[in-house]
């Protein structure tokens, strides 16, 4: 990559990027993708895929109700709420 694909991926992303720093990202970026080549070609001949890197079982706490329902609480001091809904400000015209 070079410092006038910056400027276009700059340009659809709408980011103000000066020449400076152009090139500095230019140059990350051709170092990650030159990583990325290197990985590419490790000789992986033989090696099973793997699902997961730990292939661990999460543990996963019981499905149980451990509050009490406490939401007519939260309600009364909202500021506006009708029918168990927040009412807040219209923010998109």
């Amino acid at each position: 990559m070079d410092q006038s694909d910056i400027a276009k991926l700059a340009n659809l992303a709408r980011l103000d990027i000066n020449e400076t720093t152009a090139a500095e990202v230019a140059g990350s970026i051709n170092g990650i993708l030159g990583l990325v080549d290197q990985l590419q070609n490790a000789d992986t001949d033989g090696i099973a895929p793997m699902a997961h890197p730990q292939d661990a079982q999460q543990r996963l706490r019981k499905d149980e109700v451990s509050e009490e329902n406490v939401r007519e609480q939260f309600q009364a001091i909202a500021p506006e709420a009708e029918q168990g809904l927040y009412l807040v400000p219209k923010v998109i015209d």
